[in-house]
């Protein structure tokens, strides 16, 4: 294994892993680092918006997604305790696949392309010099230290104690994400949003002919409602009579179920910490705008553009935080700005008669809001 290295990129999932492989098809010698081994179950959407398409294609893993067999969507269905159900049809096909196949496909990507893979690896310190980066890593076969001349955080919206920011989040609003995989799900090729008291949760079908469902929970409102993630999951299907028929014949799949905590959604994007950050480490958008993926896509190619330039000396460390930086703040900030608005009002109780009242008044208008929270599709 190559220990001098061009860049390092550390946490491998969608943002991680893409940005490793582009940087490793531009030629730089790359290593991607995860504390976690794979294939593993992950708190997600596990869903691939129309607009990340174009994206895809640009990675070069618009086939090998296809390969995994996904589920195709074409619709969102709002689901309310009370009232009618609200559909918007989405711009274009969506895909729904687990993140259980998507992030070793992913992975096996990357390899092809030259970038060097360390799962089950932690990465204890990083410092910086004249020559570049040091960095550290522990893993069961002992200590391993490597030298790059560029490092990118992918790690995630939280990351190990000694790589934390200033940023402070609020433990009275803080969330958590649970999911599990289910069979006996009888719906449509749609997503569906079922919003409660709490929280809301969605379902949309993933390869294979099972479901995905995840949530986004308040903890001070669900601290009673056990312990398990099945558990968390009866709880809030408890809080909506839709969700509960919806899920009455549903089976869980064993050892898909996966949760995270504490959930603290951006209020604005970090491009850039103790280095530069992309995915979940920039931004964590509320998931009901169902374009996670999307936005880690889009980080990463914006992040691989500069950080090809620095390599090739092309500009500074600092022209690539300030641009990079004006970058993500540029694309992100009005679909988070949106983002934010439309959690907030998830939790209001007049958001059922809102919503519907718009779709009637003109039904563009409750798409254009749903669009509003996404990026423009990228080519």
């Amino acid at each position: 294994m190559n220990h001098n290295l061009d860049a390092v990129v550390i946490g491998a999932g969608i943002a991680g892993g893409s940005l490793a492989k582009a940087l490793a098809d531009k030629g730089w010698g790359t290593l991607l680092i995860d504390r976690q081994a794979f294939p593993r179950h992950k708190v997600c959407g596990e869903f691939i918006s129309p607009e990340a398409q174009g994206m895809l294609n640009g990675f070069g893993l618009r086939d090998p997604v296809e390969a995994l067999l996904p589920s195709s969507i074409n619709y969102v269905r709002l689901r309310f305790s009370e009232g009618e159900d609200l559909e918007i049809p989405l711009p274009g096909t969506a895909l729904g696949v687990s993140r259980y196949v998507l992030d070793p496909m992913l992975h096996n990507a990357a390899v092809s392309s030259g970038v060097q893979l360390l799962a089950g690896t932690t990465v204890t310190s990083v410092s910086s010099g004249d020559e570049g980066y040091h960095i550290v890593t522990k893993r069961h076969s002992g200590i391993q230290t490597f030298k790059a001349r560029a490092v990118i955080a992918a790690w995630g919206a939280n990351p190990r104690s000694g790589f934390r920011d200033d940023r402070r989040h609020s433990a009275r609003n803080a969330y958590m994400g649970v999911k599990s995989h289910f069979s006996g799900i009888d719906m449509q090729p749609a997503v569906e949003l079922y919003f409660f008291s709490g929280g809301y949760l969605g379902i949309s079908p993933v390869e294979g002919g099972h479901f995905n469902v995840a949530a986004l929970l308040k903890q001070q409102a669900f601290k009673n409602s056990g312990k398990t993630i099945l558990s968390m999951i009866d709880g809030a299907a408890r809080r909506n009579p839709k969700l509960y028929d919806r899920l009455a014949q549903a089976v869980p799949i064993p050892g898909t179920q996966a949760a995270t905590a504490p959930v603290n959604l951006s209020r604005k994007p970090a491009a850039w910490g103790l280095l530069p950050h992309v995915g979940d480490a920039a931004l964590m958008i509320p998931p009901l705008c169902g374009d996670g993926m999307s936005m880690a896509l889009r980080s990463s190619q914006l992040c691989a553009a500069y950080a090809d330039s620095y390599l090739r000396g092309q500009i500074s460390l600092s022209q690539w935080k300030q641009g990079y930086s004006r970058s993500i703040v540029r694309e992100f900030s009005a679909p988070l700005r949106w983002g934010s608005l439309l959690q907030r009002l998830s939790g209001v109780p007049v958001l059922p008669r809102l919503l519907l009242s718009l779709a009637r008044l003109s039904p563009g208008l409750a798409a254009g809001l749903i669009r509003a929270t996404r990026l423009k599709d990228s080519d």
